[in-house]
């Protein structure tokens, strides 16, 4: 498996290649607008030439060139009307004065599509989370996925690992790094028990969570995805040490002037973490494992980016699980492999054009053994995606792109008891898409962005289209209505697949209108949606058997599916968040209502999902306090019960199928940070303690059957932990900010 995975990764880099020229002339000057006041960040190039500048706050730029005799400077900045003028280079040119005329409508003005998207991309009006609030929000435990899990849309998964979105189970959402999908998000472990996901929020720049209406770049996710940008350039050579309750990191990063190279690699081991808490499983081989990491970058020129990245993670858990067969418990071995590689090129040429391109390889195996069976699983996906960009001016843009993956798994189960045989599966999958989206501004004050997307699935012989829409109309100088529509496709899930089935692709479609406000660090945001699912996969009843709640049960041939199954999902959503009305302190306030059923999977009557709460509430406060160099951080949250199945109040009708709730969940957490140097070291020393009043959240319960039919309640689904204790220490050559902790 290895080797097959490092010669993938070899045939990918010769798809990306660039070639750099030498530059000759200087040319300099400035950009003025038309009160003769300087642009700052506006764009200076020669036209159809690669060579060009940005202006600094003094409206000055600087470049160089190669190109001789006629040609034309042009400068652009989004409050400004494009310019330029006509100069002959013959040698160094200077003092060259470039007016721009201003846009009818001021930069605060410019409009920005919002609706079912929280972006922390830099990008005006459109910041609302950033790295580092996902690592100084207590609750989130420097996990990017489970601080998504702080706004509006989402659910408190308890011990199940993933992104509930909107009514959608954790399938229904991906997870995407630098434009490719992520195979395996989260780290293996035994069932009901959640793991971490694979990401540490300060490898990414770029943030985004769209939990409905996302673009046509994507496809294959029913309800949402969480779009992640690795970092650029780094600023200097610098070395990163850490250690915790969990284990020890290492990591550090030599820059030169046009590349630089990183490394890391860590150690975990929680036999520390579980000697001074209580776990409410019993881990007979405690959590360990190993990881590496390295990239490489280079900067050709100035607007183009190489990046080449290779991780590889290893994990061992053995922890004791109810048996799903019997009322005793049995021991749940679980070994996984995780290997990754990535490279991406972007290239903006004549600051108007922009071309990207990257290919991905991942690989995760899996080794899982208890006393009925041991079960071999290899997962796989291949990856290529090319685009383009044509910035026309500051009004419109197209988008046009295409991408392809190859994908599967490889299963091989042998039982133990009562007989011994060995049961092998497998799948493979090669989807094929391209897509084309349109970003445009008639007025100053309205933008549309409609957008198309084709897929062509190779296992189930189908062709897709995707229509997608939205618009965003400026109501105010810092308000803002957007509405977004459009048709989402998913192949069934690989429960499905691996056991020879092959149903059509499920269908939702989205209805969202929001509304936002944004002036001086504060947001309010007011956003209702629609979901309507279509096309679910069900399962056909076989004579005898009642519904099974065991969401680990093998699927085999021995039932049939169809796309008989439906729903719904709608809801209404608040997010305020106030960084202005009290200094040093930061704070935000996330609910959600949801409304929601299905008929899907094995439910033999639409109901609403054992994962769902109907109300969920988060509290984040932060407080700075500069006389001692202390971040502190609480997060109050709180979610109404979620269905479950009680079989002993089953009736022949099914009307009272999942509609017994678990009690309320409520969970305070607390974190502090204090920075202090030894030497040329600045340390940060950290401690959170999550769920800080110690609730006994419940997520379900279990039910075993008595060899006479009857049910008895065998005990409530719990997390591993009610209450975590967790504290630690980083050090760093480089100077943190107070912003870091």
């Amino acid at each position: 498996m290895k080797s097959k995975f490092y010669l993938s990764l070899l045939l990918l880099l010769p798809l990306l290649h660039c070639i750099t020229a030498t530059a000759q002339y200087k040319i300099s000057g400035t950009v003025m607008n038309d009160k003769n006041k300087p642009v700052k960040g506006a764009n200076v190039y020669l036209d159809n030439t690669i060579d060009g500048g940005t202006t600094d706050s003094n409206g000055v730029f600087r470049f160089t060139t190669e190109e001789k005799g006629l040609q034309t400077i042009v400068a652009s900045e989004l409050s400004h009307a494009t310019g330029g003028q006509p100069i002959t280079i013959n040698g160094d040119i200077s003092g060259i004065v470039i007016t721009l005329k201003a846009n009818a409508v001021r930069d605060l003005d410019v409009v920005v599509i919002t609706a079912g998207s929280f972006d922390a991309n830099n990008d005006k009006g459109k910041t609302v989370l950033n790295p580092l609030d996902i690592v100084t929000t207590a609750g989130s435990g420097a996990d990017v996925v489970k601080a998504m899990q702080m706004l509006p849309g989402t659910q408190q998964t308890g011990p199940d690992n993933g992104l509930f979105v909107r009514g959608g189970d954790a399938s229904e959402a991906a997870v995407i790094v630098d434009e490719m999908i992520v195979q395996n998000a989260f780290f293996s472990g035994a069932p009901g028990v959640a793991t971490r996901s694979r990401f540490g929020a300060f490898q990414y720049k770029g943030v985004a969570f769209s939990s409905g209406g996302y673009s046509a770049r994507y496809g294959q996710a029913l309800s949402g995805v969480l779009e992640l940008s690795t970092t650029d350039m780094p600023d200097k050579s610098n070395i990163n040490l850490g250690a915790n309750l969990s284990g020890a990191n290492a990591s550090g990063v030599k820059k030169w002037k046009k590349s630089s190279i990183e490394a890391g690699g860590g150690y975990t081991n929680l036999t520390p973490f579980y000697g001074i808490v209580k776990s409410n499983f019993d881990f007979y081989k405690v959590p360990q494992g190993g990881s590496g990491n390295i990239r490489y970058m280079w900067q050709p020129n100035k607007d183009g980016i190489l990046k080449v990245t290779l991780n590889t993670q290893h994990n061992t858990t053995g922890v004791k699980i109810p048996n799903p067969f019997g009322a005793d418990s049995v021991g749940f071995l679980t070994k996984d492999q995780n290997y990754y590689g990535n490279v991406s090129y972007r290239q903006m040429f004549r600051h108007k054009y922009l071309l990207y391109t990257a290919a991905s390889v991942s690989q995760n195996n899996t080794d899982n053994s208890v006393s009925l069976f041991n079960s071999k699983q290899g997962e796989y996906r291949r990856q290529f995606r090319i685009e383009g960009k044509d910035y026309f001016n500051s009004r419109i843009n197209l988008l046009v792109g295409a991408d392809v993956q190859n994908f599967g798994q490889d299963r091989t189960t042998q039982f133990l008891n009562p007989v011994n045989f060995t049961w092998q599966q497998n799948f493979n999958e090669v989807l094929a898409g391209a897509y084309t989206e349109l970003e445009w501004t008639p007025i100053n004050r309205f933008a549309i962005k409609p957008g198309l997307r084709y897929e062509h699935s190779t296992l189930l012989n189908s062709n897709l289209v995707a229509p997608r829409l939205s618009m965003a109309l400026k109501t105010g100088v810092h308000s803002q209505a957007s509405v977004a529509s459009g048709l989402f496709y998913q192949e069934a899930s690989n429960f499905y697949l691996i056991a020879g089935h092959r149903p059509n692709m499920q269908m939702a479609t989205h209805y969202i209108a929001n509304w936002q406000w944004s002036h001086q660090n504060r947001t309010l945001r007011l956003e209702g949606y629609r979901k309507q699912y279509d096309n679910l996969v069900l399962e056909v009843p076989v004579a005898g058997m009642t519904y099974n709640p065991n969401p680990y049960r093998f699927a085999d041939s021995t039932f049939s599916v169809t796309n008989n199954g439906n729903g719904y999902a709608q809801g209404l959503e608040l997010f305020w968040r106030d960084k202005k009305t009290f200094k040093n302190t930061d704070y935000w306030i996330s609910y959600s209502f949801i409304d929601t059923k299905r008929k899907f999977g094995n439910y033999p009557v639409s109901a609403t999902p054992a994962f769902i709460a109907n109300h969920n509430l988060n509290l984040v406060g932060k407080y700075w306090i500069d006389k001692i160099k202390t971040n502190l951080s609480a997060t109050y949250s709180y979610a109404s019960g979620r269905p479950f199945y009680n079989p002993i109040a089953y009736t022949a009708d099914n009307t009272k199928f999942l509609t017994d709730l678990t009690p309320e969940y409520h969970s305070l957490s607390v974190t502090a940070a204090y920075l202090r140097s030894f030497g040329k070291w600045f340390t940060v020393f950290y401690i959170s303690v999550e769920n800080v009043t110690n609730q006994k959240n419940v997520f379900g319960y279990r039910y075993n059957q008595l060899p006479n039919g009857t049910f008895v309640n065998a005990g409530p689904i719990v997390p591993a932990l009610y209450r975590t204790i967790f504290f630690g220490v980083n050090m760093s050559l480089s100077e943190f900010s107070k912003d870091e902790l």
